[in-house]
């Protein structure tokens, strides 16, 4: 049983306060690499769904659902559980286990991608309408190969990580590989090129991308000592170890492969690629409500780790509903445009073509800023011990999602698919949030409350203006000004001056944020 050092309680207070003020920014650094690589990779889509047929544009993101269910699959979770194991074994000079970690991750990448690869190929019955349909199937037969590629690039993330290589992870991640792929989608504009040509420059992209990396990494490897004499022989494959730690997580990794890629891969089941090409035209923008969740989470685990050492129930609970609080405020923006203004933004950004998805796209962007607005609840759950828990809801958010996606896709198709998908994510929010009841953080902080009415508020009022105006280069300007007013309104509870000071400095936003206004929020500790 750990022990914890009792000390003063201005002392902790002042502690906890600083940790969350050190999240908070380094998080908001991580946040810009994210908007980098996620704003090329959506002109990239973009481009792609105005050049491309419908028909065309469907078959080609049923081949990447494909290709992203299997890729969930493809290395059983191996290349997260290799950046806790390398190190280890790295520092204790045990070379052989570095080697056999390795070994096992690409064999297990080996022997899922045959299995994806061969399903395709020699049990094309699975695929539904596609198979009457020549051109989509040879589209998939393509992309199928991006299966093994992508999961050799996770692996060389993780592995870049394992030795110290922010940098080129990076690179890698942040500009390299969307650049490479944005590269692709110009060339198909300008040479009128068809959905084959986009499948095989992807294909090329990340081949590229990888070989780059590998021969980056062997040079890196070679230099770490690990081929030097004496060190060159054995391999010691710590399966058992790798396995343990990784398969009982490997749920949480399974239920966003599970909702998007199955949703879609039924939805091709029943119905024709246009109705295919309606669900995932939107996916992308819906994404973005995601992507300050994601972009906090990398730094909240270990601060709120330190904090549970410590037994500090208090600080966690402070970290989370700060934290929660900022990420509903910044994905604001992003929840007004997709949500409220969903109907204008769908028919600017994709055209009319795609004019009857509006509905889609709300619904899914609503169930990720639920998510967003909600905080770190199922990391905070993992953190906290609560790994049984975690597999539970996991199980039981996958097993609703097909359930209400069989139930509803043959009659309702795109619009089907979009209702299960939002359904399944507000449960899983929902069962996750019900988890951290028992575990000091509570379902819900009454001091958060204002924020989220302020943000309710606003994204009504956007929508019934939109019900009345619908010119989404006129709605813009008002969902800006209402976005600043939410931060205005909410900045007692983001305590601004103690977070982000430089925001003060800003001429129009900095004197919306030092006006003085009634504060109705009490950040106080309990």
């Amino acid at each position: 049983m750990a022990v914890v050092t009792e000390q003063h309680p201005a002392r902790v207070r002042a502690h906890a306060k600083d940790s969350v003020r050190k999240q908070l920014r380094g998080s908001s650094l991580l946040l810009l690499g994210r908007f980098i690589s996620r704003g090329i990779n959506f002109i990239s889509q973009l481009l792609i769904v105005r050049t491309l047929t419908t028909g065309e544009y469907g078959s080609f993101a049923y081949g990447l659902a494909v290709v992203a269910f299997w890729e969930g699959l493809s290395s059983l979770g191996l290349h997260k559980a290799i950046t806790r194991f390398l190190p280890i074994y790295h520092e204790r000079g045990e070379h052989a286990r570095v080697r056999g970690a390795i070994l096992l991750v690409l064999g297990a990448i080996a022997i899922t991608s045959l299995i994806a690869i061969g399903t395709v190929f020699l049990a094309p019955g699975l695929i539904g309408r596609l198979v009457s349909e020549k051109g989509p199937l040879d589209l998939l037969m393509i992309l199928i190969f991006l299966v093994p590629v992508e999961a050799l690039d996770e692996l060389l993330v993780g592995l870049f990580a394992c030795f110290a290589r922010p940098r080129a992870i990076f690179f890698r991640k942040h500009v390299l590989a969307p650049l490479l792929k944005l590269a692709v989608v110009v060339l198909l504009v300008f040479l009128h090129a068809d959905a084959h040509f986009l499948a095989q420059g992807y294909l090329a992209a990340s081949i590229l991308g990888v070989s780059i990396y590998s021969v980056i990494f062997w040079r890196l490897f070679r230099r770490e000592g690990l081929f030097d004499s004496g060190n060159t022989g054995g391999i010691d494959i710590p399966a058992r170890a790798m396995f343990v730690f990784t398969l009982p997580l490997l749920t949480s990794n399974l239920v966003p492969v599970v909702i998007h890629s199955s949703a879609t891969m039924i939805l091709g089941y029943f119905h024709p690629t246009t109705e295919v090409a309606k669900y995932r035209a939107v996916l992308p923008a819906a994404h973005l409500n995601n992507i300050v969740l994601a972009s906090f989470g990398t730094l909240f685990t270990p601060l709120a780790a330190r904090l549970f050492a410590r037994g500090d129930r208090a600080g966690i609970r402070t970290l989370y509903w700060r934290s929660a609080a900022w990420m509903a405020v910044l994905s604001f923006p992003v929840f007004a445009l997709t949500f409220s203004l969903a109907r204008s933004l769908t028919v600017t950004l994709y055209g009319a073509r795609y004019a009857d998805a509006w509905p889609i796209l709300q619904l899914v962007a609503g169930a990720y800023y639920f998510s967003a607005a909600l905080g770190n609840n199922g990391l905070t759950l993992k953190v906290m011990g609560r790994l049984r828990y975690v597999v539970v809801i996991n199980l039981m958010a996958m097993l609703a999602n097909i359930l209400i996606t069989f139930a509803l896709v043959p009659h309702f198709g795109a619009l089907g698919t979009g209702i299960a998908t939002a359904s399944a994510l507000v449960l899983h929010n929902i069962l996750k949030q019900w988890g951290l009841r028992s575990a000091g953080v509570g379902i819900i902080d009454r001091r958060t409350l204002p924020v989220y009415a302020a943000i309710v508020i606003g994204a009504v009022g956007l929508f019934v203006l939109q019900l009345l105006v619908n010119h989404f280069f006129v709605l813009l300007p008002a969902a800006a000004l209402v976005s600043f007013l939410v931060l205005a309104y909410t900045k007692h509870a983001l305590h601004v001056e103690e977070t982000f000071p430089e925001l003060l400095k800003l001429p129009v936003l900095g004197a919306l944020l030092r006006a003085k206004t009634p504060d109705p929020f009490a950040w106080r500790s309990r």
